[in-house]
């Protein structure tokens, strides 16, 4: 349960939810929305599988980082990919699975898989998404 709250945001869809506009309070953020084709769209803006994805790499690298920082382990050109894939759940609806790829050149497979574990622990998308959806997290070499 939430708190204390550190920081907060607020975005706004109009016009359509997935064919529409979605914009930030700050207004950071202002993208069209549209179907993916593989969806039966027109693919002519951004979806909210992407922005989850970009989302989830992001806070997940930003907890990898902290934890590397913990444990006093310097971490360089690392990066971690999200794939979001969204199909339907056999019940009416849809559901969600993500894919992390954890890259940490320069360790010992064993050092980068206790970091990535970790990170997996305290990044708040994993909290959230913990029980509810499929996430795959993978360490590569590259």
């Amino acid at each position: 349960m939430l708190t204390t709250t550190v920081y907060s945001t607020e975005a706004l869809s109009t016009g359509g939810g997935r064919n529409g506009h979605v914009r930030t309070a700050d207004g950071r953020l202002d993208l069209d929305m549209a179907v993916p084709t593989e969806m039966g769209g027109s693919g002519n803006g951004a979806n909210p599988e992407q922005l989850f994805a970009a989302g989830y790499a992001a806070c997940f690298h930003s907890a990898l980082q902290g934890v590397a920082r913990e444990r006093k382990t310097p971490i360089s050109d690392s990066s971690v990919g999200a794939r979001v894939n969204i199909g339907p759940n056999g019940e009416g609806g849809f559901e969600l699975s993500v894919e992390l790829e954890v890259v940490l050149p320069g360790l010992a497979q064993d050092e980068a898989q206790s970091l990535t574990d970790a990170a997996h622990l305290v990044c708040p998308y994993s909290n959230a998404t913990r029980g509810n959806i499929q996430v795959t997290v993978t360490v590569s070499d590259d």
